[in-house]
Formats: C-alpha cells, sequence, structure tokens
C-alpha cells in the first residue's frame, strides 16, 4: 500500500547526527539506482518521496562501503554494536574504521569476584559503581568473549551483574568493560530506520526468499576445505573457531546467543526428526535471521553457501566431549523425512477466530503473553539447552526468525524450534488448528509500523480492503490507496500532488486483480 514517510524520532535525530559528525556519509551512499544488479543487491529503487525529512539530504556518490538506504532491519541491532567496536569480528576483509570511541570503555581491567554466594560478579570499584547497583536484587546475566571483553547494554545499568559462563565460555579473572552509549544506542536507531519508510518491503525480497527441501554438494575433503575457508571469512566472528558459538563477537550478542553447532541443535528445519536437510541449512543462510545478528548471505555465491554447510556438518557439528569417540551427528544421524506442508487455507476471519481459541488452549500466552509480546508468566525463567536465557519471541514486531509467511509459522509450530523451550505441536494439534493458530500469530504484528510497533492509522474501510487475498499489487504503480482505488503513476512522484511525501510499498507478489469501482 501507499504509505508517507514519516520524521525522524528525537533518538534517530541524534544518531543521524552522530553519522554526519563521524563522516559516514563519505563511505557510504544512501542511494540505490535503478539499474542492473541494484536492486537485487540492495533492495527497491530509492523514490522521492522517502527524502522529505533528510536536510541535508546523503545520497552520496562513493561507495567504498555498502550502500546504506535499505539497510533498516536487515541486521539486528546486535551485529551493528559489535561492527561499530571491530567490523573485523564480522567481516574479515572490511576496510572501516572501529568506532570504539562511541563506546564508554574500561580505562583498566576489572576483576571477577564471588558475590558471597557462589556466584561471579564485577568488583565494585568507582567506575562499576557507576553502572550497576551491587545492591539490586535485579541481575543481568552479561558473558564476556574469551578475550576477556565484556559489553554491556543499556539495559545492564542499575541492576546486579552476574558474569554467565555456564560452559566455561571465558575462565579469565579479570575483564575489559565496552559500554553502550546513547550516542550509539541513537546511531544505530537511524541506521534501521533507514529505507523503512517503504514499510515491510523487506519480507518481499526475492533476492532472500528460499524455498528448497533439499540442495547438497557431494561430500570430499575438497568441499570441505571450501567450506572452512568461507566459515572463516564469513562466520567465524560469531560462531568461534571451534563452532561453539563463542566467537570474539559473541558478548554483544546478549540477546540471542550465537548458534553451538557442536551440539547440532538446529532451529529452522521441515525434517521429522531434529537433524536438518542440507536444504534447510541452506535457507537459514540465504534468508538470515531477522532480529537477530545473523544476516542473510543471499549475496554469496551457491557454491560457497553450500560449502560452508559441508564444514558445519562435518567438522562442527561434532561431540568431541570423548576425544576417543567423536559422535558426529551428521553421519551417525542423517536427516530423515521432511514433513509435507500443503497449500495454506484460505485466510478468513472465522479462521482468525479459531486461531485465537487454540492460542488459548495450547498455552501460547503462558510464554509469549496475552497479546504476544514475549512478556507471558514463564518467560523470566526460560533457558535454552546451553542454559543461556531463551526469551520469547515477541510475535507482535513481524520480525519472525523462521520466516514472515504463514507457511514458516505452520513449519515452527510442526517442529518446534530445537534447544530452546518451544516445543514441536505436531501431536497435540490438529493440522487444521495449527494453521489456525499460524495465522493468528501472523495477524499480531498486521497493520502496525515495522519500527515503532505502532498501529497504522488504517480506516475500518480499507482495513477490509487490505484484507481481501484478491488485492495483490506486482510494483508500486499498483500499491493500494488509502481511501480506495489504485495508484497512478504521475502521484507516485508526487507530481500530481506536489506532495513529497508519497512513498510506496508493496508486499505482494502478483498484479493487481480486484476490479476497480
Amino acid at each position: 500500500m501507499v504509505t508517507e514517510a514519516t520524521d525522524y524520532t528525537a533518538m534517530e535525530q541524534l544518531g543521524r547526527r552522530v553519522y554526519l559528525r563521524e563522516g559516514c556519509w563519505y563511505c557510504h551512499s544512501q542511494y540505490v539506482r535503478p539499474v542492473t544488479g541494484e536492486t537485487r543487491r540492495w533492495g527497491p529503487v530509492s523514490e522521492a518521496g522517502e527524502y522529505a525529512f533528510d536536510v541535508p539530504h546523503l545520497f552520496g556518490t562513493r561507495r567504498i562501503g555498502p550502500d546504506l538506504t535499505r539497510v533498516g532491519l536487515k541486521y539486528g541491532d546486535e551485529w551493528h554494536l559489535a561492527h561499530f567496536w571491530n567490523p573485523r569480528m564480522l567481516t574479515e576483509d572490511s576496510i572501516m574504521a572501529p568506532y570504539r570511541e562511541l563506546f564508554d570503555a574500561s580505562a583498566e581491567a576489572v576483576k571477577i569476584v564471588d558475590d558471597g554466594a557462589g556466584n561471579r560478579t564485577l568488583d565494585k570499584t568507582t567506575e562499576t559503581a557507576k553502572l550497576f547497583d551491587f545492591t539490586s536484587k535485579e541481575q543481568i546475566k552479561l558473558t564476556p568473549n574469551t578475550d576477556g571483553l565484556l559489553f554491556v547494554p543499556m539495559q545492564a545499568r542499575g541492576k546486579f551483574p552476574l558474569m554467565w559462563t555456564p560452559n566455561k565460555e571465558y575462565t579469565g579473572n579479570t575483564v575489559e568493560i565496552a559500554v553502550e552509549t546513547e550516542e550509539l544506542q541513537g546511531l544505530i536507531a537511524y541506521v534501521q530506520k533507514l529505507g523503512m519508510n517503504r514499510g515491510k518491503w523487506r519480507d518481499k525480497f526475492e533476492p532472500q526468499e528460499l524455498a528448497v527441501t533439499d540442495a547438497t554438494l557431494p561430500r570430499s575433503s575438497q568441499w570441505i576445505a571450501y567450506g572452512k575457508e568461507v566459515y572463516e571469512r564469513r562466520c567465524i566472528g560469531c560462531h568461534g573457531v571451534k563452532g561453539d558459538g563463542n566467537g570474539p563477537a559473541a558478548t554483544f550478542l546478549f540477546k540471542q546467543r550465537p548458534r553451538n553447532f557442536n551440539a547440532a541443535a538446529f532451529k529452522f528445519r521441515l525434517t521429522q526428526k531434529p537433524i536438518p536437510t542440507d536444504g534447510d541449512l541452506l535457507r537459514t543462510i540465504t534468508r538470515g535471521v531477522r532480529g537477530t545478528a545473523m544476516p542473510a548471505w543471499y549475496e554469496l555465491p551457491l557454491t560457497d553457501r553450500l560449502a560452508v554447510i559441508q564444514y558445519i556438518k562435518y567438522e562442527l557439528a561434532v561431540d568431541r566431549s570423548d576425544p576417543a569417540a567423536p559422535y558426529a551427528f551428521f553421519t551417525e544421524e542423517p536427516p530423515g523425512a521432511p514433513l509435507y506442508i500443503g497449500r495454506p487455507p484460505a485466510p478468513s476471519q472465522q479462521l482468525l477466530a479459531h486461531g485465537k481459541e487454540v492460542w488459548q488452549s495450547a498455552k501460547c500466552w503462558e510464554c509469549h503473553g496475552d497479546t504476544g509480546k514475549g512478556d507471558g508468566q514463564k518467560a523470566p525463567g526460560l533457558k535454552d539447552d546451553l542454559n543461556f536465557p531463551a526469551p520469547p519471541a515477541d510475535l507482535t514486531s513481524g520480525q519472525f526468525k523462521s520466516g514472515p509467511a504463514v507457511e514458516d509459522i505452520f513449519r515452527t509450530m510442526s517442529t518446534g524450534l530445537s534447544g530452546t523451550p518451544m516445543p514441536s505441536y505436531r501431536d497435540s494439534l490438529s493440522e487444521d488448528d495449527r494453521w489456525a493458530l499460524a495465522y493468528y500469530v501472523v495477524s499480531l504484528s498486521a497493520f502496525k509500523d515495522p519500527l515503532t510497533l505502532q498501529p497504522l492509522s488504517i480506516s475500518p474501510a480499507d482495513r477490509a480492503a487490505l484484507n481481501d487475498p484478491k488485492l495483490e499489487a506486482a510494483t508500486p504503480e499498483d500499491a493500494y490507496v488509502l481511501g480506495g482505488g489504485r495508484m497512478q503513476r504521475a502521484e507516485l512522484s508526487g507530481a500530481a500532488t506536489g506532495k513529497p511525501e508519497g512513498v510506496s510499498a508493496s508486499r505482494t507478489s502478483a498484479p493487481l486483480k480486484k476490479s476497480e469501482p
């Protein structure tokens, strides 16, 4: 549908000032040109109305770094935190300089001490006393990286710091502290805003869409070796040298730890048994995991993606707790038959009403909360298999880790998420119930701004029209105009109305079929 550009919030304006001050605009352009390859690499072509509140504009001409027009929500906030501290943690060949001055870094190492109750905490010093409340009953679990760097997010301020290393992620006695600041928070908010005046366009961005049952390369030492090279260039910063999810950037990923490949607990699959197919892993790598630090890797050559899967399967997904008898999961437990997911039923109000009933009877609210915001009564104590906090997803955000389509949600209902408290409902709920529940979950984020999560101002008549499955649009020219009717090409550029605010966003994939009044 057609939407209008919105002004920057106070936090985003702060971030824009930091972006200008630090000279980010010199290397990063903000303009997707309508030429071959641009739209598949960055996203939809830039439109005039998107820049209504950009004064001065930051189109730029140099592309020493990636274009940032469509960078909003491409990466999670935690990815940006690690990237600003050291870009080469995440991209080995990055030429971007670290921006550590945006953090409050400790002047000297801080001791890790016993709190008297068997827990490890930080030594109370003049510096740490400004950050934490050592008398607070509210704890926050913080995990240093293997080099002894400890990231402290804004939400840790005023709480009791608990050094959390359940799998011996760090065994040292001192840490260096990198503290999130308001300027850094603002800069990330600004970056996440870029390109989001179009709405949830990324959900339908064709290059990162992938639906495949299986795709593989023949097992060979050559492909595994090549996969190791890809892993060391692209994955090692988060997942670590050993594939245990304890890379140097992991301390910044305090909300969602990187996947521990050694345990072979993969969340997203279409198999009846826990071990996924190569197609499942390829889908995750290509799409990324929305809302987390795992980006979409659709730009990598297909052979790179398939090769790194071979390395993960045969070198990293191995239990080596007994050196004399390592257990290779993909060799000992090859993937089983895939689940069949048929065509989803036609959406309807009756189906949504039934989905809400299933939500109640299946007690989804116990973890996800009554409104789906992830604030249920059981949420605070949930942990994953590695004893790290596993907060339930905020289903109102529209950023679904397994994918935004109702088929993706249905798949999650059917398989569960291995290694987490999210169970499979394949045996406890019928197929019809799971489809209804999947539609209800999707509806929790409908007609909301993807950044603020606030409801969009849409009249009942427009809501009814947009809910009609027959209303489809392939291009911005066909986008739905609030108030009814199709958009004219002249209006798209603002020529008809003289208003530069008009920006279109199309989320569907076929020409507009509904007849005009």
